[in-house]
């Protein structure tokens, strides 16, 4: 168990619901390392979340195309020539 507890301060009192089973647990753990219930339940709170904090979003794959559905004469620099081509494409060229 962690002893992150000792350097804060003394928190707000809440209260909170648990599972009859999770609390048992959670008090004969705090017995165990002769740590109060409220300093158990802190440090799970704190790991669990530092946990969540550091999980990184799935692995993201970057789709590419090749032939006929890339035209190398737009400038994808140019939200522009972006614009233009779309509309083309969906109204049909000038004259």
């Amino acid at each position: 168990m962690h002893q992150h507890h000792m350097c804060y301060g003394r928190g707000m009192r809440t209260t909170v619901d648990l599972s009859e089973p999770l609390l048992k647990s959670a008090k004969r753990l705090a017995t165990e390392q002769s740590a109060t219930l409220s300093a158990v339940v802190e440090d799970a709170l704190r790991v669990y979340l530092a946990r969540k904090a550091t999980e990184t979003a799935p692995p993201f794959r970057l789709q590419t195309v090749r032939g006929r559905l890339v035209n190398p004469d737009i400038d994808l620099d140019r939200t522009s020539a972006l614009i233009v081509a779309d509309d083309e494409l969906e109204y049909g060229k000038r004259r």
